[in-house]
């Protein structure tokens, strides 16, 4: 009985960063709609970024200062700098970038670009030497194929709609819904380029986030220490940026509708609760296992539309679903066998070191009993 319980609570601890990440996505979505329909009314992308992460920075500081003050190492000024440097990367270019490039290309373009994130960080890891990379080996060739095949997957879903296979009986089209938002296209021709750009630089930002997380994590393992500087830093170059770019003095009022919700929603979970989370993953599972995850948002987008908001479900999310979920079976297999083998290697040297050790020890005692004796 008692190896049963092992047994199930040691799966239930390996499921632990699957199920975090999930959820993760599925905030995601929610910030996204309602984010939209904030910004739909007027609302400043500058001055929400601002509003957010004040107000999750006014939840993560004393948290982080009364729950970890006997356990978290140091706060030295290094690490100060070292924060500082990930909130420019992870909130400051990484939240006005997507912004701005949604606003002058379209949500489609936004979606289909941000599937780059998980291969600049599987080459972000690569170059700095957090994933090994052996293209002779069949479990590194199946976490490349498994990261191209995610990213396709993610593709097809954004471009291909196909022919509608699941049609609800009450149809909520007056709703705003995450996959619509991804198939309306918003842009010019003329100015695509530009939002694509911005875009592209949001990605490989929240990349190079992810990459200083686990750098960092590694040397102070605290998330919420790093979680609560990260927004503190984030919230006042933001606001440096907002009051650049935002002139209006108008802008910086909030009605107590849809943005008062937005922002609250936007702070609470999507950076309290998911910026926690992923610190977490990031130390237990690493960067690359974050990363994959970010394709699963369109499919996760997909169906709770169909669900909660009566919306068809089409061919195309069936197709690219089932692709973004072989891709990033492959990957995670390929990523579990490698831990496995790290832990059995780590038990060989072990074991090795204590056996040479005892043999030392034994093969001295009777030169010493030799010497003695003569």
């Amino acid at each position: 009985m008692r190896v049963g319980k092992m047994k199930v609570k040691s799966c239930l601890v390996d499921l632990a960063p699957f199920a975090a990440m999930v959820a993760v996505e599925c905030l995601d979505v929610g910030l996204t709609t309602l984010s939209k329909a904030a910004m739909s009314k007027g609302m400043s992308h500058f001055v929400f970024v601002v509003y957010s992460n004040s107000l999750a920075s006014v939840i993560l500081l004393p948290a982080a200062f009364f729950c970890t003050r006997k356990k978290r190492p140091p706060i030295t000024l290094p690490l100060l700098c070292k924060f500082f440097l990930l909130s420019v990367a992870g909130i400051t270019l990484m939240q006005n970038c997507v912004f701005t490039g949604v606003n002058y290309s379209s949500p489609t373009l936004a979606s289909a670009l941000g599937n780059l994130i998980p291969a600049f960080t599987f080459l972000l890891a690569v170059i700095f030497r957090m994933e090994k990379l052996e293209l002779r080996s069949s479990r590194s060739q199946i976490k490349i194929l498994g990261t191209l095949v995610s990213i396709s997957g993610a593709l097809i879903m954004t471009i291909y709609k196909g022919p509608p296979l699941l049609s609800p009986p009450s149809q909520l089209h007056s709703q705003p819904s995450p996959s619509t938002m991804l198939t309306t296209t918003t842009a010019t021709t003329n100015n695509w380029i530009i939002g694509g750009l911005f875009v592209a630089i949001a990605c490989l930002s929240l990349s190079v986030n992810i990459i200083g997380q686990a750098a960092i994590l590694k040397g102070y393992p605290s998330e919420i220490t790093l979680v609560s500087f990260y927004c503190f830093f984030g919230s006042i170059q933001c606001t440096l940026v907002a009051l650049i770019a935002e002139r209006n003095p108008n802008a910086w009022k909030l009605s107590p509708d849809v943005e008062l919700i937005s922002v609250v929603y936007s702070a609470l979970f999507g950076s309290v609760v998911t910026f926690a989370v992923i610190a977490w993953c990031i130390r237990r599972k690493g960067p690359v296992f974050v990363a994959m995850f970010k394709p699963l948002s369109i499919a996760i987008a997909a169906f709770l539309g169909f669900i909660f908001l009566g919306e068809t479900l089409y061919i195309g999310s069936i197709v690219g679903a089932a692709i973004i979920v072989t891709g990033f079976y492959g990957v995670i297999w390929a990523q579990s066998k490698e831990e496995k083998d790290e832990i059995v290697n780590m038990h060989k040297l072990q074991s090795s070191s204590s056996s040479s050790s005892s043999s030392s020890s034994s093969s001295n005692t009777p030169l010493l009993h030799g010497h003695l004796d003569a």
